[in-house]
């Protein structure tokens, strides 16, 4: 099995060899860039399977950066973790919805760090494990990581591609958004409270509001039928 790797971005170049050094110990292979340009131009040739991207950066910020990874489709499946320093609301809820699937903040521990790449890479491998049913305006395509909509092709992030897949796999059925977290996020990944209602609010965006309806106080539901 081929090695998995690992793109950091970090203008702080203490910080992406203490983190390139922690996350080779731990067998992946890893590219660093020192700002957002640097980043695009290595995703020519390089497909990572995550990316640690800081926030605050000369040339580009993060969030821009993340923006336009997110924009080009072969970047479907790639996992988008900011670091930063910064732990105010409204900048997780940018970094959310340019694309990114988590937030891990500065300073964190190399181990803490390790646990935490690897806990995001596994939920990549094992995928989200229900069925999607044939529906009457949307066809998910988990194999390219597409959704079919109109006749038209659209790209989302891997966590809305997910959540997206997760509501459904059951039309009508309400999930909780306890259970939400737990299986697209996972118990090990600590994320924001806001981060669900960010992802439920870019769905709405691309696939329009009447697909997914809010449960108040419990959670969401897909309420078109299957064909």
């Amino acid at each position: 099995m081929s090695k998995q790797t690992i793109l950091v971005v970090d203008d702080e170049r203490d910080i992406l060899e203490l983190l390139s050094y922690t996350l080779e110990k731990e067998g992946f292979t890893v590219h660093t860039a020192t700002n957002g340009n640097k980043a695009l131009e290595i995703l020519k040739d390089v497909r990572p399977d995550l990316i640690i991207l800081d926030v605050m950066m000369p040339e580009m910020d993060g969030v821009e950066t993340c923006r336009l990874i997110r924009e080009d489709k072969r970047n479907g499946e790639v996992i988008i973790a900011f670091l930063s320093a910064r732990g105010e609301d409204y900048s997780q809820i940018a970094g959310f919805e340019a694309g990114a699937d988590d937030y891990i903040n500065k300073p964190i521990k190399p181990r803490v760090l390790a646990t935490r790449v690897q806990a995001l890479l596994r939920r990549k491998n094992r995928g989200t494990e229900q069925e999607t049913p044939e529906l009457k305006s949307l066809y998910i395509d988990r194999d390219r990581y597409v959704v079919v909509k109109d006749g038209e092709e659209m790209s989302f992030p891997k966590k809305e591609f997910e959540l997206l897949s997760l509501l459904c796999s059951r039309p009508g059925h309400v999930f909780t958004r306890e259970y939400i977290m737990t299986n697209i996020w996972g118990h090990q990944v600590v994320v924001g409270d806001r981060t669900i209602d960010v992802h439920i609010r870019k769905l709405r965006e691309k696939i329009g509001d009447k697909l997914i309806k809010t449960v108040k106080g419990v959670g969401y539901k897909f309420v078109e039928k299957k064909k």
